[in-house]
């Protein structure tokens, strides 16, 4: 498969057959993400490989009311957990939720999940002073987490990037040793997809990108 049809065809996949995906396709996978740029060439990733059912069992514990407190927001026609808007919904509401099927039940089924971490100690977060929440951070991670998709792809396989785990990020890193100053980053389950997809529906470019200003005339 070309880079564009890899580029094109990546989609969020959460449901995949038994088919294992062992050590070494892990480590194949890992071997092409690695080459993902990071600030100061600093590569501050960890990635923990998790099989364990127990370990599956706690995540998806610490997972749930996150989950709940999302899917809450979006039935209030809210962009969940934004740092712009503050929430309208009630705990009440939360503890209400029903979880659609299938939004965290790759987290018992899939072949394979990584956890992935970042120093911060290495990462130039740029946007440290100012009044909102940080985001520069992420430069020097999710490159490398979405090479992990694209190389699963390339190769038959699928996943997808998920945060939930990052609301109880405490209770995250005593349960992986994960150490202090180290950030979790995305929880990435990875497996052969049911079905691939070929056709994903995007924004078009001329939607999203002006020239010269914010306001500026649309390119394309």
């Amino acid at each position: 498969m070309d880079f564009e049809d890899v580029a094109r065809t990546t989609f969020a996949a959460r449901a995949f057959t038994e088919e294992a995906v062992d050590d070494a396709t892990v480590a194949q996978i890992l071997e092409v993400a690695r080459f993902a740029p990071s600030g100061g060439n600093r590569q501050g990733w960890r990635v923990i490989v998790v099989r364990d059912a127990v370990t599956r069992s706690r995540m998806r514990e610490l997972m749930e009311p996150v989950a709940r407190r999302y899917v809450a927001q979006r039935m209030l026609g809210e962009n969940p957990y934004s740092t712009v808007t503050p929430s309208r919904v009630t705990e009440e509401q939360v503890a209400a939720v029903t979880l659609p099927a299938g939004l965290l039940d790759w987290v018992d089924t899939a072949p394979v999940i990584l956890v992935v971490t970042v120093d911060l100690d290495v990462v130039a977060s740029f946007d440290v002073d100012l009044k909102r929440v940080g985001v520069i951070s992420g430069a020097s991670i999710y490159p490398f987490a979405w090479n992990i998709l694209l190389a699963a792809r390339a190769i038959g396989l699928g996943g997808t990037l998920t945060t939930f785990l990052a609301g109880t990020e405490a209770d995250a890193c005593e349960l992986f040793g994960i150490p202090e100053g180290h950030a979790l980053a995305a929880v990435m389950p990875i497996g052969r997809p049911v079905r691939q997809l070929t056709r994903l529906s995007r924004r078009p470019v001329s939607e999203f990108a002006t020239l010269e200003r914010f306001d500026g005339p649309s390119l394309g």
